[in-house]
């Protein structure tokens, strides 16, 4: 070949590269007759080109499964973060997408309203019969407000036993009557761990508005749903603005409270706890008061529920245990104590469920040369039979330490022998609504009778609450009931006056 026909070559050789280099792999260059050198160039780059295009060829291959993998992931992802694993409906965050989007996708016509359920008392379901139980039950309500509520509104599960319906283009009766539907589905028995139990739920509705915004709508929802759960089982409340008030009121006693802990505004008072056969002071009650600086002393029931809600109720716990058990180490070493007096302290479910409760009490006595038997701690009827082990575990270890422990509002839950027989426990206090009719009614006579002879038959001591007058007092003595306390007696007393009552007592100290 000339000289000429080499350049040309080499030039198309050139291109050829240029072209390969640009991506088009499946460019080949020609080889010529000639077998030379730069045909021997040529044909080494036609097969690193045809070795790039299988690789490329390849790796097209493994990022199209790739990216099939990525998004069937993201599929996936997207179906968990939108589907409650446990009952299949749609979860939390799909509720309030769906939400955002029928608040704005809505016209001149009803607006979407929004229905919150929270079972009542299901965490003694979880505790009583196992949390096995406790999902079956769950499984068995969704399905029964997914029935219920139909295919056209989502239903999603919020929380553990918190249910949501988002009802679209219904008018206010109608989402009503789903809300009523949705209540009443629930309430035939479900068998669950062998037991047949029964739901009901707290409800809280808050029907459309137009102008209200999907956070708005959510948020007035769950006011509702707590009012009712507030106003006791099977309550079904529609949202109101003064709900909300109310609830922005609570914000700012809240915020008042956390202060009053910081600043030293709260105080104790104590009412005075009569042996009913000697008429000598047994005992007393420490009660908790607010001393506002605005609004003056402040009874616990304006407040507790706010402090309940906001988490503040172990700390307040804490609090009256600190406090009346200093103060009882002050009363034993001035003026002096009678050898079966007892300071009882009103403790909530939340404090019961800590397990270091009984370590905390110890150490304050010993901080204050209290004996526990000085002590006593108050826990409600309806607390000791919802708690569930952590509760038992705890009374069991401040019985263990010599602390007494007392039922609180007796009669007005469960009031059964059997479990009176197991509690750890020395008194029982009959709730103040029983002597309602003591004096006037001889049925209701009868009816306290038969609550002491059970308290009595538990081996157990009685202290009746809410004494008013003497007639109740002499009634109550002759039905053997041990102790007592009301105003017929005292009004709840600061400490400077229970320690005055205590210095001019009957009797000689300890």
């Amino acid at each position: 070949m000339t000289g000429r026909d080499d350049d040309r070559r080499l030039e198309e050789l050139v291109d050829g590269i240029v072209v390969l280099s640009s991506g088009d792999l499946s460019n080949r260059l020609e080889v010529s007759p000639a077998r030379d050198g730069i045909d021997a160039v040529t044909t080494g780059i036609n097969l690193l080109a045809e070795e790039l295009q299988s690789m490329y060829e390849d790796m097209e291959v493994r990022v199209a499964e790739r990216t099939a993998l990525l998004e069937a992931a993201k599929a996936e992802l997207r179906r968990v973060i939108n589907t409650d694993e446990l009952t299949g409906l749609a979860s939390r965050s799909l509720l309030q997408e769906k939400v955002a989007e029928a608040v704005t996708g809505a016209g001149r016509g009803p607006q979407p309203a929004l229905i919150l359920l929270d079972l009542d008392s299901f965490r003694l379901i979880n505790d009583s019969l196992g949390h096995a139980a406790g999902d079956a039950v769950l499984r068995e309500a969704a399905l029964r407000l997914g029935a219920a509520a139909g295919a056209r509104h989502l239903i999603a599960r919020l929380s553990g036993d918190e249910f949501a319906v988002l009802v679209v283009d219904q008018e206010p009766d109608a989402v009503l009557e789903i809300a009523s539907r949705l209540s009443e589905s629930l309430k035939d028995r479900i068998v669950a761990g062998g037991v047949a139990v029964a739901l009901t739920a707290g409800t809280g509705v808050r029907l459309g508005e137009p102008g209200l915004s999907s956070e708005e709508l959510i948020r007035d929802a769950n006011i509702a749903m707590h009012e009712a759960k507030k106003r006791g089982r099977d309550t079904l409340l529609v949202f109101s603005a003064a709900m909300h008030e109310a609830a922005k009121q609570r914000v700012h006693l809240v915020a008042e409270l956390r202060t009053a802990l910081a600043t030293d505004e709260l105080e104790l008072e104590y009412q005075p706890i009569m042996d009913l056969r000697t008429g000598t002071i047994a005992g007393t009650e420490a009660l908790i008061r607010w001393r506002h600086p605005d609004l003056g002393l402040l009874a616990p029931d304006t407040f507790l529920d706010a402090a309940d809600e906001a988490g503040l109720t172990v700390e307040i716990g804490h609090w009256v245990l600190r406090n009346a058990i200093a103060q009882t180490g002050r009363w034993k070493s001035d003026p002096g104590l009678p050898a079966d007096f007892s300071t009882h302290i009103n403790l909530s479910p939340a404090d019961l469920h800590h397990v270091d409760l009984a370590p905390y009490v110890e150490d304050l006595l010993v901080r204050h040369g209290v004996e526990p038997r000085h002590i006593s701690i108050e826990i409600t009827e309806t607390a000791i039979m919802r708690g569930g082990p952590e509760v038992a575990a705890t009374m069991q270890s401040l019985n263990d330490l010599g602390v007494r422990i007392e039922i609180d509002d007796f009669g007005t839950g469960y009031s059964s022998i059997s479990y009176l027989r197991t509690l750890p426990a020395s008194q029982a206090k009959i709730d103040k609504s029983l002597l309602d009719g003591l004096t006037t009614d001889r049925q209701q006579e009868t009816f306290v009778a038969a609550i002491l002879q059970l308290i009595h038959s538990a081996g157990l001591g009685a202290v009746a609450e809410g004494i008013e007058d003497r007639e109740q007092a002499d009634r109550l003595r002759h039905l053997d009931c041990e102790f007592g306390q009301g105003y017929f007696f005292s009004r709840p007393l600061p400490v400077a006056d229970m320690t005055d009552l205590l210095a001019h007592r009957d009797g000689a100290a300890a």
